[in-house]
């Protein structure tokens, strides 16, 4: 019986815009403080993107970043899946513009809608697509640009969200480690919780949807906390058992990072320590889908993350939806360099051969 093929993260890239939006700035648009916020959420500034960014912009950056981290061929990319609440557009998918702006011309494209749980969604569908043999590489993004859809006269919300991209390319493990187990779920009860109202076919926009904000979030902030500080530590548990693995075998946790306290109950609740719960909160905000693979680029790229230890990726989000992802991190090993990938070399020089003789 032949092995089971297993994913593996072999490249990663995260990119966020150069704007910081501190407390202190917002404390002059709104009626808040830098204690305030710090004390409800442990944010302190966050990124904003700039007015010629946009999700599929920032996700191009991250996606180009995580196929030199891996010396991947963008032709040899089966398939991109873009994780979003805020695509550029309704359609065409913004996967299918950064599909286009990294040169992927032989993989498919599609968006995935999950609030801030999408990445995890987005990931544990390509490692499916790799173990299904349907897929050799898969690149998975998550990007947002929340600036676009946050009230900015709401304190209760203005104060959470920033913009950035996260992306990750997954291939066949050829060592140890890879993708180990995944738990998905949803509720949707809770869908009012966390709600973007208009711009949709239930409220097409209009004159009175735009002077009554219903184009920026909507959340009950208190359902929210309490949802999250639940499911956090249920959807960790579940994925490790699926494992036939326990909390205590678990190196590092990296959550969605939507709120500081959220982080530190779901620490206590699992008897995880805080320095195994990795937060960049402070810097960058909730960035909705963005938030798991930025962070979990910054783990790498700050060599956290050794071969051999298990992390568990947990997020949750609008819908109400939640997942969790158990990979145990492997050696970065890049794509063989196949008949496959020398076609795509051969295409390049052409290409390249072309527009030089057409000087």
């Amino acid at each position: 019986m032949s092995k089971a093929v297993k994913a593996q993260i072999i490249g990663w890239g995260a990119y966020v815009p150069r704007r910081v939006l501190t407390n202190a700035d917002l404390a002059q648009m709104v009626d808040t403080s830098d204690e305030w916020i710090v004390e409800r959420t442990g944010i302190r500034e966050r990124r904003l993107a700039a007015p010629d960014e946009t999700t599929a912009s920032m996700a191009t950056i991250a996606a180009e970043r995580a196929l030199a981290s891996a010396g991947a061929d963008p032709l040899a990319v089966d398939l991109v899946i873009v994780a979003t609440a805020t695509p550029d557009y309704l359609f065409p998918a913004t996967a299918c513009l950064v599909q286009r702006g990294i040169g992927a011309k032989s993989a498919a494209a599609f968006d995935l809608g999950a609030g801030c749980s999408g990445f995890i969604y987005a990931l544990a569908l390509g490692a499916h697509a790799i173990e299904s043999g349907a897929c050799r590489y898969v690149l998975v993004v998550g990007a947002e640009t929340l600036s676009r859809i946050t009230n900015w006269q709401d304190r209760g919300t203005c104060v959470l969200f920033g913009d950035g991209a996260g992306a990750v390319l997954l291939g066949q493990a050829h060592s140890p480690g890879g993708i180990l187990a995944t738990h998905l779920g949803a509720d949707g009860a809770g869908a009012d919780w966390l709600i973007l109202p208009a711009g949709g076919s239930r409220k097409p926009a209009s004159a009175q949807t735009v002077a009554e904000n219903l184009h920026t979030i909507q959340m009950d902030g208190q359902k929210v906390f309490r949802f999250a500080t639940k499911i956090i530590p249920d959807a960790t548990r579940k994925v490790l058992e699926q494992a036939g693995l326990s909390v205590a075998d678990v190196d590092m946790v990296i959550a969605h990072q939507a709120n500081a306290r959220i982080l530190q109950a779901a620490s206590e609740r699992l008897g995880v320590p805080q320095e195994k719960m990795y937060a960049n909160i402070d810097r960058y905000g909730n960035t909705s889908a963005a938030s798991i693979p930025i962070a979990l680029c910054e783990a790498a790229d700050e060599g956290r993350l050794q071969a051999g230890q298990r992390v568990v990726l947990v997020g949750f989000g609008a819908g109400l939806t939640w997942g969790a992802v158990l990979v145990e991190w492997g050696e970065k090993i890049p794509p063989k360099r196949d008949l496959p990938w020398l076609l795509a070399a051969l295409r390049r020089w052409w290409a390249w051969l072309l527009r030089r003789f057409r000087r």
